[in-house]
């Protein structure tokens, strides 16, 4: 369906060629400062037209809170964001080609195959327009997390192509084992994702970016498109989200990762390069941790307590542990251990590209389509800001649920 999340709920509208997408944020908590301007910079990192290695629709993608907050304070009601379209051209998917070929790759034949009709510009509500309601809500959670917990998400490219940021070796067949890696999810942020050396690819590395760019720039001259991965850490998460079973932290994280326009795959921690590390190796061991103020504990922090230390890649709690590596990605037994989230999300190329292509229509005669519209060559650069998104609304529902359980479990001890 269209709505996302238990607690802290996202039901998101629009199609590509519409006139306006939005979404309706149910279960915020009230009595947050909230403005346009606390959305605004994320949506304008994931909009299009931002260089010539993106689409060139020309889209603003300004947001507009309809309900919701008062004063800029939110109430604690549903919130409703909502997003002009301003470029639409679905006269560009008009004609016997457009409209009488299903894309290859696309969503036209399972979406006419499931619904009987289909939106035949721009791919309805397979387009990645709809994201941008993913990334709006997702400014709203993050803010939250932010406030109460410093929570901090950055993400960056990692791959385009056969280019790599931390391609596996001998030493190193995952990342979660190179110390540069390591060092860099501790450091990383989104103003040195965004810095200029970086844009418009947003890989941390002038040389790979440099590499990337000109990777880009090969497959969009020639109308064809290619793929690529987005890596994301979540840094100061609270120890305890997840569940054991069916609702894992990272089963969550996932399904929010693979529910994005074109993600092919998505591995936490080690990953699949851990599965070549013998156990001796990928085992994160436990060492003593540090106290902190209580905040961490799920305990409200008195507004003058200092920052809490971070050590290692770890949220130290009282009386808890840390691990000496990390290759579980922060999540183990489904359950946040309070070391850095880390995960890479894989990108397939855009389906929709300018070449020839031999294929048949929808009644099953051959023939030859070339794609007309507006596309990303490569969809990394601006999925940055959409991974990030969703994982601010997964961690935020998972917040909530905890908070929950640990109110209900405060109150029984409170009773005795």
């Amino acid at each position: 369906m269209s709505t996302f999340g238990r607690a802290f709920r996202v039901t998101t509208y629009g199609e590509s060629h519409c006139a306006s997408v939005g979404c309706i944020v149910d279960g915020c908590p009230p009595g947050m400062k909230l403005t346009e301007a606390d959305i605004q910079p994320q949506l304008t990192r994931r909009r299009p037209g931002q260089s010539a290695l993106t689409t060139p629709r020309d889209e603003k993608d300004r947001v507009q809170i309809q309900s919701g907050t008062e004063f800029g304070i939110t109430l604690g009601t549903p919130i409703g964001l909502v997003v002009k379209n301003e470029d639409q051209r679905p006269h560009d998917y008009k004609g016997d080609t457009m409209a009488g070929f299903p894309r290859p790759s696309h969503a036209d034949y399972t979406y006419q195959e499931k619904y009987g009709v289909r939106a035949s510009s721009g791919g309805g509500r397979s387009s990645a327009r709809e994201t941008i309601a993913r990334v709006a809500s997702g400014a709203v959670a993050e803010k939250y997390l932010s406030l109460v917990h410093g929570v901090e998400i950055v993400a960056f490219v990692s791959s385009v192509g056969n280019e790599e940021l931390f391609p596996p070796t001998s030493t190193h067949p995952t990342p979660s084992t190179n110390p540069t890696f390591l060092k860099l999810l501790d450091t990383i942020t989104r103003e040195e994702v965004d810095h200029p050396d970086y844009l418009p690819v947003r890989c941390p590395n002038k040389e790979a970016a440099n590499r990337m760019s000109d990777k880009i720039a090969e497959f969009r001259d020639k109308k064809d498109s290619i793929g690529g991965t987005v890596t994301c850490v979540i840094r100061n998460c609270p120890v305890g989200l997840g569940e054991p079973c069916f609702d894992k932290l990272e089963a969550c994280l996932a399904q929010g990762m693979l529910s994005i326009p074109a993600t092919k795959g998505f591995e936490i921690g080690s990953g699949f390069g851990g599965c070549t590390v013998p156990g001796s190796i990928h085992n994160d061991a436990f060492v003593s941790s540090v106290p902190v103020a209580p905040s961490q504990s799920g305990v409200e922090a008195s507004p003058d307590a200092p920052p809490e230390p971070v050590t290692n890649g770890a949220t130290p709690r009282s009386n808890r542990l840390k691990t000496r590596t990390n290759n579980s990605g922060g999540v183990q037994g489904g359950i946040s251990n309070g070391a850095h989230i880390y995960f890479r999300v894989g990108f397939k190329p855009p389906a929709t590209i300018g070449q020839a292509q031999n294929t048949v229509d929808f009644g099953g005669k051959e023939g030859i389509l070339e794609a007309k519209g507006r596309h990303d060559p490569c969809v990394v650069p601006r999925a940055v800001a959409i991974v990030e998104a969703m994982a601010a609304l997964v961690v935020m529902d998972a917040v909530m649920t905890q908070g929950s359980r640990q109110t209900m479990r405060d109150a029984l001890q409170n009773h005795r």
